[in-house]
């Protein structure tokens, strides 16, 4: 049997409250290695990218009683899959072992003879209240804090829970999973004598960027839960430290929060405007439209590294480019000092650091990041006669070679890489589009703008779909190819790069939001 060999193993591993960015490192490295994964509702879907693609990913449910797979069988799977010689990831929203359960299954891994490792995760009780402006313990205003479940096991003979306690206690009481239970918790508090003029928070979806967070008394905490409609997952949260909220609100605050922001790019590029997004409070969908793949053949680059020596310049106009051609040298078992005297041209500030991420120094960088910036900049350097080569994807604008052509250069273009649509679930796609979770919708190139509209066989469909997200695009040249796929563009960066693409969405944002409040 395949893995007969290889010793069973579980690994338990807290997710965190949702952002996708507050998973640890150990976690990450257990999911890299997994087999196996048994994931929750509570655990961001996002982190399953983490895992191999061979890896089988098992969805255990945990969505509310009475609606997900009972316990014993999520042990019971987890010691069969554990028993088969793999390398099994349990991931769990939270911490394991917070009101997570993570110790009914270590015990049922201890009882099967499975060796088993925890991963703990950031648990909501902390995280969630953090990002709503709440801190759980303050030096004046609480000095003690207390976990406690929203909701006991209903076999329970009797509640374990000690309200009265709870009731005097002048420190912070944190509750979780216990949103339906809100008007009984309250109920118990008050009748154990707590204020009824108590603060209280509730937190629904904490540290994703559709957090919502209703604040109250105990006296009508209840009242505005309701008229919120404010369904789990939730954290509750009384004491005193609510009225920080006022002043620490820092997460709410960010202009894109509440905003998901749809990423074509692809999967390798697209942290880097994700990353952007998420400081801005917006919640990133990375769907690539892109897959960067080798050339058919590498023959035509590696006819021009062997002949570098007889060119003037090499022109790149991506990071790709730059990535494929300083790649395929290295498999020559050559770098930068192979072009020798040859001038390097880039098409902008990201190509540019790619380009001495590989030891090359950029002796040109146009002022506009296109094509057209390009052949405005290199113009005057008097080019008539001079080599240049072009390490490019196999399908581009021609405008470059074609006047540099006309300028009396002699240009040789590769192909270092080829752009392919990637595998979609095009139907989640779909449903994120329906449900409104997408507010912008972002082009970095042209290729990714082909490559979305070509996920819908519908195009009367696609236009139904997107037409509540506002299309934000790189340059006009992207811009440019949206309007000729029927679309409508609504944000154009001021030059073509991630930051000022990312800086414009801020800027559409900010004014719709002066617009409301005018």
């Amino acid at each position: 049997m395949e893995g007969f060999n290889k010793k069973p193993h579980v690994y338990l591993v807290g997710a965190g409250p949702g952002d996708p960015k507050l998973l640890t490192l150990r976690g990450k490295e257990c999911l890299e290695s997994a087999d196996v994964v048994l994931y929750d509702h509570l655990a961001n879907s996002a982190l399953l990218k983490h895992a191999p693609l061979h890896a089988e990913r098992i969805y255990v449910g945990r969505k509310g009683r009475g609606s997900y797979r009972d316990q014993q069988e999520i042990n019971a799977l987890l010691v069969s899959k554990a028993q088969e010689g793999k390398c099994v990831v349990r991931l769990k929203g939270g911490d394991p072992f917070v009101f997570g359960r993570g110790g009914e299954e270590a015990e049922a891994m201890a009882e099967a003879g499975i060796s088993f490792t925890v991963i703990p995760g950031v648990t909501a009780a902390v995280a969630v209240p953090a990002y709503a402006g709440i801190p759980v313990t303050h030096r004046t205003l609480a000095s003690t804090v207390a976990f406690v479940t929203g909701h006991e096991d209903p076999t329970k003979s009797s509640s374990a829970i000690e309200w009265p306690r709870l009731a005097s206690s002048e420190g912070t009481l944190v509750f979780l999973m216990g949103t339906k239970n809100l008007p009984s918790i309250v109920e118990q508090l008050i009748q154990e004598g707590k204020p009824s003029t108590t603060p209280v928070a509730t937190i629904r979806w904490g540290t994703y960027a559709r957090q919502q967070t209703v604040v109250g008394t105990l006296a009508d905490i209840v009242e505005k839960v309701m008229k919120a409609d404010l369904n789990p997952p939730t954290v509750i949260v009384v004491g005193e430290v609510v009225r920080l909220r006022d002043r620490l609100n820092w997460c709410e605050s960010r202009p894109l929060f509440g905003k998901g922001v749809l990423v074509t790019r692809p999967q390798a590029q697209a942290p880097a405007l994700s990353n952007l997004l998420v400081e801005q409070g917006a919640e990133p969908i990375e769907c690539p439209t892109l897959e960067i793949c080798p050339p058919d053949t590498w023959d035509p680059v590696d006819e021009a590294i062997q002949d570098l020596q007889l060119y003037d310049w090499v022109i790149f106009t991506s990071m790709n480019g730059v990535q494929a051609f300083m790649g395929r040298l290295w498999f020559h078992q050559k770098d930068a000092r192979s072009l020798g005297k040859v001038k390097v041209c880039c098409i902008g500030p990201r190509t540019k650091e790619e380009a001495n991420r590989w030891g090359l120094v950029a002796d040109l960088v146009p002022k506009e990041f296109q094509a057209e910036g390009i052949l405005k900049a290199i113009s005057g350097l008097g080019i008539q006669g001079q080599r240049i080569l072009i390490p490019r994807a196999k399908v581009a604008r021609e405008i470059l070679p074609e006047q540099l052509r006309e300028m009396g250069a002699i240009v040789r273009v590769v192909h270092g890489y080829q752009a392919l649509p990637p595998q979609v679930q095009g139907e989640l796609l779909s449903d994120h589009f329906r449900n409104q979770d997408i507010h912008y919708l972002t082009f970095t190139s042209s290729s990714t703008v082909k490559n979305f509209c070509q996920l819908f066989s519908d195009r009367q469909e696609m236009y139904k779909l997107t037409q509540h997200a506002t299309v934000a695009c790189i340059g006009p040249i992207t811009a440019k190819t949206v309007e000729d796929e029927g679309l409508s563009v609504d944000i154009v960066a001021a030059e073509n790069t991630v930051p000022a693409l990312v800086d414009a969405i801020v800027a559409h944002a900010n004014q719709v939001q002066t617009q409301v409040h005018l």
